[in-house]
């Protein structure tokens, strides 16, 4: 399996990015996808995860009600939709892939997920 994130960019304070994360590979059946992001000086932070099927979606409390997680399935490709977004929301934003369908107490442990991909970079400055 592998991943691609894209979309990244340069955004005012209040604005929008979508990214997204290609996904090849077998991604039917038990499994989820994350976002992660790590900003300069910081570890990386859990951000968003979805269930292959969709039925389920964790937000970290920094991002929800701001940022939204979606799929589709057709397309083999997860967005992470982010509104309002605030100069701490810069970071380098990577998806990745978990082999299980986790649950609230493990959705944002870097180990529950096998494959990465190589990140993209959103900056949000005036």
């Amino acid at each position: 399996v592998q991943l691609q994130a894209s979309g990244g960019g340069l955004v005012q304070p209040g604005g929008s990015l979508r990214l997204s994360c290609a996904v090849s590979g077998d991604t039917l059946g038990r499994g989820s996808i994350g976002w992660f992001r790590q900003a300069p000086g910081k570890e990386r932070e859990a951000v968003a995860s979805i269930y292959n099927s969709g039925m389920r979606r964790f937000y970290a409390s920094s991002v929800k009600d701001r940022f939204t997680i979606s799929r589709d399935n057709t397309k083999n490709t997860v967005y992470l939709q982010m509104n309002s977004l605030k100069p701490e929301d810069t970071a380098v934003y990577y998806c990745a892939k978990s082999p299980y369908n986790l649950i609230t107490s493990s959705w944002g442990q870097p180990e529950q997920y096998d494959a990465w991909g190589q990140g993209t970079l959103v900056t949000v400055s005036s």
